[in-house]
């Protein structure tokens, strides 16, 4: 029993190391392998099955009457079973992509308020708020807009600036 705990500790300690040394065995070798330590092969996946081979055998072994042998059966098929899962996980968590950067082309037709009163042949300042966040431009407007005035994004005059109009209630 004492081999499968430490083969299931061993586990625990190489997926932390993993997490840890990210990419080494990678670097080591220098991509002379050709992506040998990605998929089936990467520490991840190897720590999964080694910590689940262990603690699997581990509980077969103290409460059945097995011997190690059938004990080490049962934990290699539930360390394979882990192995999968975490690679399937991986693969994932990598093909995740998160939203596209905010461009601002989203901003016409938002609001905002005026933060530095904008006279009829300048400019000024408004606040926006481009993907939930709180941005100053520089602003353009026909007509003079005091501070504190509500406004809508006319048009994109580069990336900072903007044209805008005086909301209508």
């Amino acid at each position: 029993m004492g081999l499968f705990l430490g083969l299931g500790i061993a586990g625990l300690v190489l997926l932390a190391a993993s997490l840890v040394f990210d990419g080494v065995l990678e670097g080591l070798f220098d991509g002379a392998v050709g992506g040998l330590f990605d998929g089936w092969l990467s520490l991840p996946v190897i720590a999964g099955f080694v910590s689940m081979l262990g603690f699997t055998g581990a509980i077969m072994l103290g409460s059945t009457g097995l011997g190690p042998g059938p004990a080490a059966a049962v934990g290699a098929v539930a360390g394979a079973g882990a192995g999968w899962v975490t690679w399937r996980l991986s693969r994932a968590l990598m093909r995740d992509h998160g939203g596209d950067a905010p461009r601002g082309e989203e901003l016409i037709g938002s609001s905002g308020s005026v933060v530095t009163a904008i006279p009829a042949d300048g400019y000024g300042e408004v606040l926006l708020r481009l993907a939930g966040q709180p941005v100053k431009y520089t602003a353009t407007t026909d007509t003079l807009l005091e501070r504190g005035a509500e406004v809508w994004v006319t048009a994109i005059l580069s990336s900072t600036s903007v044209a805008v109009r005086a909301v209508q209630h």
